[in-house]
């Protein structure tokens, strides 16, 4: 990332003087124009109006960013997954802070700004992730069909039917949403499901693929994470409560829901815990879509300072390089984010194991980091397909 010595403000469309009515009227961002060299890169315009007691005296009715006060520090964009925090520059005295941000080709980012401590949404970009996050795409990234823009201030629908589920073997309670897409069938387990749910409009999505033929009948289940670490690690705890406890409540929820073609689908950890499934429980997980799995993680290299350090594939490729694995029985896509350099070898030693052990396999790399908006297409392609 670089930030601009001077913001050309005019290439990215932006009228007037900075800081004007007229400017702050137009402006809508982040705004991106080719970068210089040639090498695909973007540049990316981010604006964040903040009014300061030197500018007060001259405020206009044009909406502002935050309440009338100067920042304690500069305030900051905040990456999720990809890049460092950059922080704002202001124009002169006025209210308009800037930064100009370097981004590669084909990507897709969650972002959020920080002032003061506080974060906020972008107010100036309509493309939301829950009421502090904003979505970023490069002008090359794909479209991503069936998720509709989500501002901040908007309420996402959630499945009226809802499971309260005491865990003997997780412990504590928790709320399992429930949703028939197509009035039902194989299930779909989302892990990490209450981002499904109130960051990113997955029931929605799911709905609009089964509107347009792109997604058979499932019933959506979302499965809150309490302690993602200690859940979604290598161990058999989270899917024996599954086995044992949740599925049995989904088959007394009255929605038709059938357990015998389960998807696991997960991100990140979530795709290590749902590939953990497939290897140690395939009697339960027969199909996975996994999103950038952490198939870095073992015990060993949680231990590390730079985890991701560690030997390829982590403790999953540990268990199939043994060969007594038989995994004819499983279909699963892998999907990972073409700016995920270090997860990539993890990934690809996983990925050759699993096929070797007999499994039906697809391998995608998104235009993504580590992020759920770069995953979110990948998501219902792959469920789809591990649905044959």
């Amino acid at each position: 990332m670089c930030p601009a010595s001077e913001p050309a403000f005019a290439d990215f469309g932006l009228p007037g003087a900075p800081g004007s009515e007229e400017f702050w009227a137009a402006a809508r961002t982040p705004a991106s124009v080719p970068a210089s060299g040639g090498d695909g890169d973007w540049r990316t315009l981010f604006l964040w109006r903040q009014q300061t007691t030197s500018t007060a005296q001259n405020a206009t009715s044009a909406p502002m960013s935050t309440p009338v006060s100067a920042p304690a520090s500069p305030p900051l964009i905040d990456f999720e997954s990809w890049a460092e925090a950059t922080a704002l520059r202001q124009w002169g005295t006025t209210d308009c802070w800037y930064a100009e941000v370097r981004m590669p080709a084909r990507l897709r980012v969650t972002y959020r700004f920080l002032v003061d401590g506080e974060a906020y949404a972008d107010p100036f970009n309509p493309v939301g992730a829950g009421g502090d996050r904003s979505i970023a795409a490069t002008p090359d990234a794909p479209a991503q069909p069936h998720w509709p823009a989500v501002g901040p201030d908007d309420i996402l629908p959630v499945p009226r039917a809802r499971i309260r589920w005491a865990s003997e073997r997780l412990g504590g309670r928790r709320t399992v949403r429930v949703h028939p897409v197509g009035g039902g069938g194989p299930v779909v387990l989302l892990l990490d499901g209450d981002d499904w749910l109130y960051l990113h409009p997955a029931m929605t999505a799911f709905d609009a693929a089964f509107a347009a033929g792109e997604m058979p009948p499932v019933t959506l289940v979302f499965l809150p994470s309490k302690d993602r670490e200690a859940e979604f690690g290598c161990r058999p705890e989270l899917w024996e409560a599954v086995r044992d406890e949740l599925l049995p409540l989904v088959a007394e929820s009255g929605i038709s829901a059938d357990p015998s073609r389960l998807v696991a689908a997960g991100q990140s950890l979530g795709g290590l815990s749902a590939m953990y499934a497939a290897v140690e429980f395939p009697e339960l997980v027969s199909r996975v879509a996994c999103q950038s799995g952490s198939f870095w993680w073992s015990p060993e290299a949680m231990e590390l300072a730079d985890p991701l350090g560690g030997r390829a594939g982590g403790a999953v490729a540990a268990r199939l390089a043994a060969g007594d694995r038989d995994l004819s029985g499983l279909r699963i896509a892998f999907d990972l984010g073409e700016h995920e350099s270090r997860m990539l070898a993890h990934c690809e030693r996983t990925e050759d194991l699993v096929r070797r052990a007999g499994a039906t396999v697809r391998v995608s790399r998104s235009a993504s980091g580590h992020d759920r908006a770069g995953w979110r297409h990948a998501l219902l392609r792959d469920v789809a397909w591990a649905l044959g």
